[in-house]
């Protein structure tokens, strides 16, 4: 299925509704405006396999370029607009991209964008320019270029642990654009996502999860609903007034919800609910229990990435008899391996390989793409974890954030998870900071509900509260506070940030 079937059939019908505004843009103002976005792309002289960019915000006309490029057969790489110019710079760079369409929002960043990446032509969205986005694709036709062709993303990581890197996928060998492909069947026989689905989005397009998961449901002929950002009491408003059947978190949002005082999770009605999609990190299992106890059995988890290996699933009833899991494979086959890349018995930890899932390379970078892969062709995302005798998943750490103190191995998650619990942290991050006898030292760094609560006081209480369920190996030897932790959009944390200002490293840019 594809929007411009849904467009022929029912076209009237809500496929994006802007939540800041209301503004609905029906199936068929998306089809014509987004036939005139590959009418402009042809008429720049882009053609299948070719690369664009986009960098804007969740804006009411991102739709339009995501899907004319999917029909007009080109690359489509999604840009963070939280990025510095020259960070945007060498995604452009690195990808290829011969076009950059971005938003008014951003003309900072364009503006330096135009010194330091001159060859990149610029399409803009709002302010008065004549020449901006929506005055030259009002010029184009609005109906379908002659040789449509399936085009697909290429989407780059986080950069949370360095710098972020492509993942390029060959165009799909079968050219129809409404062609289906492993994301929606996975959306309708996994997640339930048909025609009838209101879909919340809270998290920024830019990332892999939301784009794809909404242009799956636009695929199916349902109805996104877009935040332009995430506010915990306004998304659960959201699922009241547009009575929400399905939807997309990562566990900050949970987090955040549940934070919320008692009298304003109880007045917003949520029992439109169906399925409650949510991955990016584990979930921590207290977290996930109170959001089951409030909502219902309706959290449906994921174990995935960027790069398409391999998928996971797991139900909020087999949750209940698994917590902490991840779920077991939908995609590849999970091979737990040891250092020498060999597998290991159930309940032992070791790196989370898939097998037999689909293969990736990481663009420019042939030694990242090989270390991906272990002996046997097996490919990782750098996770640890162990499974359980019944194929289940869990998750560790990833393999890059571990802290060796004192010659002991300490993953900074299973802290994290439990630190978040407590009522007065709204979030916290647990690194190694270096120690002069140990090695490292594990050091907390939260970010309180209340700053009027920072001191030694809520440190001694944090302390307290830690030594009821952790070794004493893995309690924090520092505490710190700050106002706000590095977490991307996305939900996830740029751990590597804080890292290398605690091991004094000068450069500590995202990218």
């Amino acid at each position: 299925m594809h929007p411009k079937v849904h467009a022929e059939a029912q076209g009237d019908k809500p496929a994006v509704i802007m939540a800041a505004n209301d503004e609905h843009i029906s199936y068929a103002q998306l089809d014509r405006r987004s036939n005139r976005a590959a009418q402009y792309f042809r008429s720049i002289g882009l053609n299948t396999g070719d690369t664009i960019a986009i960098c804007m915000e969740n804006h009411a006309h991102y739709f339009d370029i995501v899907w004319g490029a999917q029909r007009s057969g080109l690359v489509y790489v999604a840009v963070s607009n939280r990025l510095t110019a020259p960070e945007i710079a060498y995604i452009l760079k690195d990808s290829g991209a011969q076009l950059l369409v971005s938003s008014a929002v951003m003309a900072s960043q364009l503006a330096e964008l135009e010194r330091i990446a001159p060859g990149i032509s610029q399409l803009v969205y709002g302010g008065e320019n004549p020449g901006g986005a929506e005055q030259v694709l009002a010029a184009m036709p609005d109906g379908p270029i002659a040789d449509e062709r399936a085009g697909t993303d290429m989407l780059y990581s986080s950069g949370t642990t360095g710098r972020p890197k492509g993942v390029r996928l060959p165009l799909p060998e079968n050219g129809d654009i409404a062609a289906t492909n492993a994301l929606i069947m996975l959306a309708q026989g996994v997640f339930g996502f048909n025609a009838d689905s209101i879909y919340l989005s809270p998290a920024p397009l830019y990332h892999a999860a939301p784009l794809r998961w909404c242009m799956a449901v636009h695929k199916l002929g349902g109805t996104v609903i877009i935040m332009d950002k995430f506010d915990p009491e306004r998304a659960l408003q959201l699922i009241e007034k547009y009575q929400v059947n399905t939807s997309q978190w990562v566990p900050t949002h949970f987090v955040r919800m549940l934070k919320l005082p008692e009298e304003t999770r109880v007045k917003y009605d949520v029992s439109s609910l169906k399925s409650a999609v949510h991955a990016a990190a584990p979930c921590p299992v207290p977290v996930k229990e109170a959001m089951i106890d409030w909502w219902g059995p309706v959290l449906m988890e994921y174990y995935a990435g960027t790069e398409g290996n391999g998928f996971t699933f797991i139900s909020s009833p087999d949750w209940l008899e698994h917590k902490g899991s991840v779920g077991r494979a939908l995609l590849g086959t999970i091979r737990i391996c040891d250092d020498n890349g060999d597998e290991v018995p159930p309940r032992t930890e070791g790196a989370v390989y898939f097998e037999g899932g689909p293969q990736f390379t990481y663009h420019n970078d042939p030694e990242k793409t090989a270390k991906a892969a272990n002996k046997h062709g097996w490919t990782s995302l750098g996770d640890v974890g162990w499974q359980d005798a019944e194929a289940f998943l869990y998750l560790t750490d990833r393999k890059s954030f571990m802290i060796i103190s004192g010659g002991v191995n300490i993953y900074p998650q299973e802290i994290e998870n439990l630190l978040v619990t407590h009522p007065k942290v709204a979030d916290a991050a647990v690194i190694g900071a270096p120690d002069a006898d140990l090695g490292e030292k594990v050091v907390a760094v939260i970010q309180p509900l209340d700053p009027e609560t920072v001191g030694e006081e809520l440190r001694g209480e944090l302390d307290a509260f830690m030594r009821e369920t952790l070794s004493g190996v893995k309690l924090p030897k520092q505490i710190d506070f700050r106002d706000e932790l590095p977490r991307h959009a996305t939900g996830k944390l740029y751990k590597r940030l804080l890292r290398d200002e605690y091991w004094g490293k000068a450069d500590s840019s995202i990218v």
